[in-house]
């Protein structure tokens, strides 16, 4: 693209149309899945029509990884992995699931509807391998128990800062005197143990 029209009225509505796409498709995946999203609602939602879908996206499917990738880019960016502080990492990483809650819905979505796919989304894929790496880095120089393997490690780790967000309503029903900043702690005071 040309520098003029990425600036040109045409520019700025296609990536205007784009982006309402994406938040009107997170919206309805997170609520529906991508089994029961439909695409109808989804353009009515952005002020835009099905074409616009098709022709941005490819597909249903299509639109669904460009909402995942979307997410997870902007999740890695605003909670980068800290192998020095497990802990507070994970702590970050709760507080990011209480400010956005779909996250972790449409994760669910993404492992019920994708699961034995053999599809791969780039950005999850090559995530998880730098943050397997950074923290067998860590491991290597002696900074965090090896007593799991990396990616076990991280796996426990993301686990237990998506704790609350996963959580049944009979579970949160028993605990719902316990507030934000105390279910931020159990997860730090978790992972804190995990490593110790």
């Amino acid at each position: 693209m040309s520098p003029a029209s990425a600036t040109s009225p045409t520019g700025r509505d296609a990536e205007a149309t784009r982006r309402r796409l994406l938040a009107a498709a997170t919206e309805e995946f997170a609520a529906y899945g991508i089994a029961g999203a439909r695409v109808d609602r989804i353009a009515t939602a952005a002020r835009s029509n099905k074409a616009q879908i098709y022709h941005y996206f490819g597909s249903k499917d299509g639109l669904f990884d460009a909402v995942f990738d979307a997410m997870c880019r902007e999740t890695l960016d605003a909670v980068p992995i800290d192998p020095d502080d497990l802990p507070e990492y994970a702590g970050r990483l709760h507080d990011s699931y209480r400010a956005r809650p779909w996250v972790q819905r449409l994760a669910t979505w993404y492992r019920l509807e994708r699961a034995g796919s053999g599809e791969q989304l780039a950005v999850v894929r090559d995530s998880y391998a730098a943050k397997i790496e950074a923290v067998a880095a860590a491991q290597r120089a002696g900074r965090l128990t090896d007593r799991f393997e990396a990616a076990e490690l991280l796996g426990l780790v993301l686990h237990l800062s998506g704790f609350w967000s996963t959580q049944t309503p009979e579970l949160d029903a028993r605990l719902d005197t316990v507030n934000d900043a105390h279910r931020r702690l159990l997860v730090v005071d978790a992972v804190a143990a995990l490593i110790a």
